[in-house]
């Protein structure tokens, strides 16, 4: 059976940062294009960042030029380093393994809290 198991969540100051990590067991992680998704309370679930088989990414403009994604295909391990994080970065992030679009319907992990407050 295909896992996702997320971690690095937690409680963070605003202005803090946060590195998620997303290890992946039984698919040929190398393949997959790997994301980010989160949902906050009362709103409706976003694409936060993905990145492909070859490598190449993208993040939403809310988390532009705070979060990078990257993969690490020796571990079949994927991260998402989170800086100057918000309030509004506060939701659950979940991983998604997928080889096609749309992305949702992928494979995906239990998520991770992240609240950022003070």
């Amino acid at each position: 059976q295909v896992q996702l198991v997320e971690s690095g969540g937690g409680l963070v100051q605003p202005g803090g940062s946060l590195r998620l990590s997303c290890a992946t067991s039984r698919i040929i992680f190398s393949i997959y294009t790997m994301a980010w998704y989160r949902q906050a309370p009362g709103k409706e679930r976003e694409l936060v960042a993905f990145i492909g088989s070859g490598g190449t990414t993208d993040v939403a403009d809310s988390v532009k030029g705070r979060c990078t994604i990257s993969r690490d295909n020796a571990k079949n391990t994927v991260y998402l380093q989170m800086n100057s994080l918000k309030p509004e970065d506060t939701a659950v992030y979940y991983c998604v393994a997928a080889q096609r679009r749309p992305l949702e319907f992928g494979y995906w992990g239990q998520g991770t809290q992240v609240t950022v407050a003070s």
